[in-house]
């Protein structure tokens, strides 16, 4: 599925981030989530998890599926976090700031685990050290 996708700050993001909570499993279930209308989500078959991909294909990150009348069709939102900087769109504009908002991605069932943050970086980042 096609979708636009949307990043930001929730009030439970920024609550365990603030708190240095970052690495607990609290902080994982509540970032490393998909926002998506019910209609998407019956779409792509009610999977447990699902991965999204950059729209270059290069970057891909699997996350939770959460279920909310807040989005709209063809639209999903992942909290501020690094499960979201994975896929958001690097380009700046010459703002210094990369594309938050409007990021075209590819979203599908996967059967990939979803990764707590530690792992993210390890992984992604750190080259799997």
């Amino acid at each position: 599925m096609q979708a636009l996708l949307n990043t930001g700050s929730t009030i439970n993001e920024g609550r365990l981030a603030k708190g240095g909570n970052k690495y607990s499993d609290e902080y994982t279930k509540e970032c490393g989530v998909c926002w998506m209308c019910a209609e998407d989500y019956a779409a792509l078959g009610c999977p447990e998890k699902v991965s999204v991909t950059s729209r270059d294909g290069k970057h891909t990150i699997a996350v939770y599926p959460k279920v909310t009348e807040a989005m709209r069709p063809g639209q999903v939102f992942i909290p501020r976090s690094i499960w979201a900087n994975v896929v958001v769109e690097p380009d700046t504009f010459s703002t210094g700031s990369p594309r938050y908002k409007g990021s075209p991605v590819t979203v599908e069932p996967t059967d990939e685990e979803v990764l707590s943050a530690e792992e993210v970086v390890l992984k992604l980042y750190m080259g799997g050290e």
